[in-house]
């Protein structure tokens, strides 16, 4: 197993041409990652349009600030994740919080705490089900590709343990054995700084 301060030779070299400056890198980086970014985006937000300003956003801030990544502390997939994530968050945190203001003032006026609490509550919640969500779909598709496969026959077409095993042509303990770890890993979306959600990496932000 790697060890965590030997980053994989892609990220290092990645990392050492944006802090050259180097256009055609960026090009390279915005080709494997956008997908990725704009996605989770996208699931924190649920607006296209919000998504694509994320996109752009997140990618603005490699370019301007490419030092803010460090490879030793983990792969440039997950601190671009760590950062789609962060970014999202606090636009949806403060649309979501423009638009309870303006939605009723009654209900924000000294006369009514109770409700403007209340009100507040939920958007928490609302916010923190979106990025349940988006960790959950980054840890899917972050996974080594045996367990997606096998969560994806589980779940999303309803196959049973041994009809996964078939399909996959692994016995039933392996095909068990794949479930269990796949759902262990999914488990840690609702956790906050664990190792299945995008990490909190360092100078993210």
């Amino acid at each position: 197993m790697a060890k965590r301060d030997t980053p994989p030779r892609w990220d290092r070299r990645m990392q050492q041409r944006l802090s050259r400056g180097e256009a055609a890198a960026l090009g390279e980086l915005y080709d494997r990652f956008a997908s990725l970014v704009h996605g989770l985006a996208h699931r924190v937000l649920g607006d296209e349009q919000d998504a694509d300003r994320i996109t752009r956003e997140v990618f603005a801030h490699v370019w301007q600030h490419p030092d803010a990544y460090d490879p030793k502390q983990g792969p440039l997939r997950s601190w671009l994740a760590t950062l789609t994530h962060r970014l999202a968050v606090q636009r949806l945190r403060q649309t979501e919080t423009a638009a309870l203001a303006h939605s009723d003032p009654a209900d924000t006026c000294a006369g009514a705490p109770g409700s403007s609490k209340a009100s507040l509550e939920e958007l928490e919640r609302r916010i923190r089900r979106a990025s349940v969500a988006a960790r959950a779909d980054y840890i899917v598709t972050s996974m080594p590709a045996p367990l997606r496969a096998a969560l994806e026959l589980a779940y999303f077409q309803r196959r049973d343990y041994r009809q996964t095993a078939a399909d996959l042509g692994v016995t039933e303990a392996e095909a068990r054995r794949r479930l269990r770890l796949g759902l262990q890993l999914l488990s840690t979306a609702h956790d906050t700084g664990t190792p299945g959600a995008p990490p909190e990496h360092g100078g993210a932000v």
